[in-house]
């Protein structure tokens, strides 16, 4: 059987299949937690009322308890009844008040009232704003057909609005934080194992004895409860490689820093396989019963030598060779890690199988201390929808991929709006995520949405999209609402829990499911969203599993379930793919001329006298989501520039000077302070994504620090998948009114090629 889309769409590890409604059975639950949860008074509390909720300041969605006096949230903590973060929180987690309390919030629809992107609006009410969006919708539906309409969509506040358009037959819908995160890495493993790794990541970090980063930057992307794992195992005495061209959190911590040329991470990956198997260092059991296409594996990368990884890499040969023997020696407790945020060179999604099959000759998979199972825990089911999804004949955007994520590539979207082809896109719904922002290359978004008869943005603050719609519906946050039951599957404990309102929502703020609920009647689909409200929708999926949110805050806000982690004699492996076993080699992939073995395909060196453009997270904010908080602003309200020491020397540049950065298209940034360090490669520098927001609205995020989407002067797409590449652009430095053309240290290796501008 071929891996289809629908399969992919299917797979669990990608969206969540419909299962038949569960019952609890009993000594399923874990033991029974006493009742913490809506009661005033209790001990430590100094009087609050307790709720406990589940956090949304980024995706991890750890378990929260907040404290309510007078009506006013004060305080939010872990809640100790979590199987993940506890009672921990991170900075962004416990800021969560900060949000529901900004004064910047949008507080009431408005319509435009100004030119597309001034940011000139006028209060209207909810039936005007709701009337209005309908009235549009449905006169360019009827003008141009259902596929003029796209939806850009992030969060858990899509969670109404995103099945909807699918309902409806409309297959132009697109996550872009998803394809500019993880959507290659997912495909990349999905095609090797008939799984993706999570979300959280499945890897075992507290149990094992050798973590290996390449894409992983703990410490600076804070997950709790990844992070809590993580430096577990380095208290028990887990080795740490890492692999990357900074010196990241994750690096000063490592027993080894692989400080790699940028774009050459799948040949050191070939590297390391090749040895691992030429030397017998893989696992030979697992590989012989549970794996396809090993002999083609290396035969394929039998010229993968260390000398040749080293020349490409700049990694000297002995560290590969010490790194691959130090794999072998310790596996399989040994966790590669799959990475996150590893949209990088366009070809992310090879490198992702090549580090899925390293994982797997490893015999990492479903072994305590390597990659464990997905759980299956009863999952809460409740119709969203009375009538049948609708059919449409409409060719997807997404075909001209051969395996993409569910949705539409983000830049797929953009394209048509801006070309017509295959088809004019004529309103975009923009819900819960900041697309300027978000998708690389961000002119050509600005130039898409001034190209648009109609912009709908759905949000809790003014970002920078809402500059450019034409009506602004004001959601409320996630601590003034219920949403809906969450069940944790990638977990070695799994767990349930449900959003639940901390107080009354403010202003004229509403809850997703009403908006969506609202906008369906308006639109001609009474039949859809069947329930009152959200908590009607809530309570019917807990009853789908013998619960209730009365049962639920009797037990603490939590239920857990027994998981299977590894496996065993009773749990022997599964692999969803087209034989049942582990694709060392895809026919899949060769079926639609691809690759069926990753190789190395060498990423244009920069141009003469720039330098590459990389990117990253910080632990104290969340992308853009949190740039205007004002606790969050205090601790880290702009970016800066790492920039190689050796390079700075050169150049005449000392740390804390300010320099702007020019693209390769000629664009010029706003200034910003450059920080000298020997952590980075010379021929590369970084800055935390997400800053440099353009509405003016921002009271504390406006042009604060520098956006690298703005600097990006042009956008690469992964061929299987069509994600973006995130590291594909280059600068160089403007000082004091000069343009600095930077210095190279180092030879360019043959089988690398130069951009040509």
């Amino acid at each position: 059987m071929k891996l289809t889309r629908r399969r992919f769409l299917q797979n669990a590890g990608i969206t969540a299949a419909a299962l038949a409604t569960w019952k609890i059975p009993k000594g399923v639950l874990a033991s029974p937690v006493p009742a913490a949860t809506m009661a005033s008074g209790l001990p430590g509390s100094l009087g609050a009322q307790e709720v406990t909720s589940v956090c949304e300041m980024c995706f991890w969605r750890c378990l929260l308890t907040g404290k309510i006096k007078n009506g006013r949230l004060v305080k939010l903590e872990g809640n100790p009844k979590s199987p993940a973060n506890g009672t921990k929180l991170c900075a962004r987690g416990n800021a969560g008040i900060k949000l529901l309390y900004d004064p910047d919030r949008l507080k009431y629809p408005m319509k435009r009232v100004g030119t597309r992107g001034e940011g000139k609006w006028q209060r209207i009410t909810w039936d005007e704003a709701l009337d209005t969006t309908a009235e549009n919708l449905n006169r360019i539906k009827k003008e141009h057909g259902m596929e003029s309409l796209a939806l850009f969509y992030h969060g858990a506040s899509a969670k109404f609005i995103e099945p909807f358009w699918h309902h409806i037959g409309n297959p132009n819908r697109t996550e872009p934080a998803f394809f500019q995160c993880r959507g290659s890495r997912d495909i990349g493993y999905l095609l090797t194992f008939g799984d993706s790794p999570g979300s959280p990541e499945r890897m075992d970090m507290e149990k094992t004895r050798l973590m290996v980063f390449l894409g992983t930057h703990l410490g600076e992307n804070i997950h709790v409860s990844h992070v809590m794992h993580y430096i577990e195992g380095l208290c028990n005495g887990a080795k740490l490689v890492v692999v990357d061209p900074r010196f990241s959190a994750s690096a000063a911590k490592a027993d080894k820093w692989l400080a790699i040329r940028p774009g050459t991470d799948t040949a050191l990956l070939l590297a390391w396989i090749n040895y691992i198997i030429q030397h017998g260092l893989y696992d030979k059991e697992f590989v012989a019963k549970y794996t396809t296409g090993f002999k083609k594996l290396k035969d394929s990368v039998k010229d993968c030598t260390l000398d040749w990884a080293a020349g490409l890499t700049d990694i000297p040969a002995g560290q590969i060779k010490e790194t691959a023997e130090l794999m072998g020696k310790l596996a399989p407790h040994v966790v590669i890690h799959c990475g996150r945020f590893v949209a990088w060179y366009g070809n992310d999604t090879q490198r992702s199988r090549a580090l899925a099959i390293l994982a797997a000759i490893l015999g990492t998979y479903g072994v305590e201390g390597g990659m464990y199972l997905k759980s299956k825990p009863p999952r809460p089911k409740a119709s969203l929808f009375q009538s049948d999804e609708e059919e449409s004949d409409l060719e997807p955007i997404s075909d001209k991929w051969p395996f993409p994520p569910p949705g539409t590539p983000s830049e797929g979207l953009i394209e048509a709006t801006l070309t017509g082809k295959p088809y004019p896109i004529k309103s975009w719904v923009i819900w819960g995520t900041n697309t300027i922002q978000t998708i690389p290359a961000s002119h050509r978004t600005i130039e898409a949405l001034k190209k648009l008869d109609f912009v709908l943005a759905v949000d809790q603050i003014p970002n920078d999209q809402t500059l450019f719609a034409d009506i602004i519906l004001p959601q409320c946050t996630y601590l003034e609402r219920y949403d809906t039951v969450y069940v944790w599957k990638d977990v070695k404990v799994p767990y349930l829990s449900v959003r639940q309102p901390m107080v009354k929502p403010l202003y004229e703020s509403r809850d997703p499911y009403w908006i969506t609920k609202q906008l369906a009647e308006r639109l001609g689909y009474s039949d859809c969203f069947p329930y009152k409200d959200a908590k009607e929708y809530a309570e019917k999926k807990l009853e789908s599993v013998d619960l209730s949110l009365e049962k639920l805050n009797k037990e603490g806000g939590v239920v857990t379930f027994q998981g299977r982690p590894y496996f065993t004699r009773e749990n022997p492996p599964e692999f969803d793919t087209s034989d049942g076993k582990v694709q060392l080699y895809s026919e899949e992939m060769e079926d639609e001329d691809l690759d069926p073995i990753p190789r190395f395909e060498p990423t244009p060196a920069p141009p003469k006298g720039y330098v590459r453009l990389l990117s990253g997270r910080t632990p104290v904010h969340t992308f853009t989501r949190t740039r205007n908080n004002v606790w969050l602003n205090a601790e880290q309200s702009e970016n800066d520039l790492w920039l190689n020491d050796k390079v700075a020397k050169k150049l005449g540049i000392k740390n804390g000077e300010e320099v702007c950065m020019e693209n390769q298209r000629g664009v010029k940034t706003r200034p910003i302070k450059v920080k000298v360090t020997p952590g980075i490669r010379w021929d590369c520098v970084y800055i935390v994504h997400g800053y440099g927001q353009l509405s003016r609205h921002l009271t504390q995020a406006y042009h604060k620090g520098v956006s690298d989407g703005l600097t990006f002067a042009k956008n690469t797409l992964d061929p299987v998948t069509g994600a973006n590449a995130m590291r594909v652009n280059f600068v160089r430095l403007i000082k004091d009114g000069k343009v600095l053309e930077m210095p190279e240290l180092g030879p360019l290796p043959s089988g690398i090629p130069r951009f040509q501008m």
